[in-house]
Order: C-alpha cells, then sequence, then structure tokens
C-alpha cells in the first residue's frame, strides 16, 4: 500500500472521523460485485465498462441505483446491497 496515499472526505466535517480502510481480496473470484449508481450524469457509461469489463472475467455482479445523487443511499438499499455484495464499485460522473 502507498503511504502517501491521502483519502479526502467530501463531506466538509470539521473533524472527520478516522476510518480504517478495509482489506482488500486476494482476488474478485467468486465474489458478487455490486456496481451502484449514484444518479449523476453519465455514471452508467463508467459502471456499462466495468460491468462488461468484470464479466468478461466471470466474475458476478450486481447493478443498482441511488434515487438521487443529492441524498445518502436509502438504508434500504444499502442493506441489499451488503447482502447481496462481497463489495462495491461506486460510480461518480459528470
Amino acid at each position: 500500500m502507498n503511504a502517501d496515499l491521502h483519502l479526502l472526505d467530501p463531506t466538509s466535517e470539521r473533524s472527520p472521523a478516522a476510518r480504517e480502510r478495509l482489506a482488500r481480496p486476494a482476488s474478485l473470484d467468486g465474489l458478487t460485485v455490486g456496481l451502484l449508481d449514484i444518479s449523476k450524469a453519465r455514471g452508467d457509461v463508467f459502471l456499462d465498462r466495468v460491468d462488461a469489463l468484470l464479466q468478461s472475467r466471470g466474475i458476478q455482479v450486481r447493478r443498482y441505483r441511488k434515487p438521487t445523487f443529492t441524498r445518502v443511499a436509502p438504508t434500504a438499499l444499502r442493506q441489499q446491497i451488503a447482502a447481496e455484495c462481497d463489495l462495491v464499485v461506486e460510480g461518480l460522473a459528470d
């Protein structure tokens, strides 16, 4: 891991919570990858390409979409993704 990597929190918190990064899986084999479209323009274009690349490697993909990019994903959607996927790629665009 790159020791010089800095994660920025876009929420403008004055004192952002320290969060440990989860370990990345050694492989995607046998895992289900969720693709979350946050409903911004052209996010689906990016996720369509990621979807195609993952499926070409035999990786199971599930697609999800937030109702609006202006709010956090609804609890029910987050719970569904957590229950159905091993990891998630969130697509941002504009």
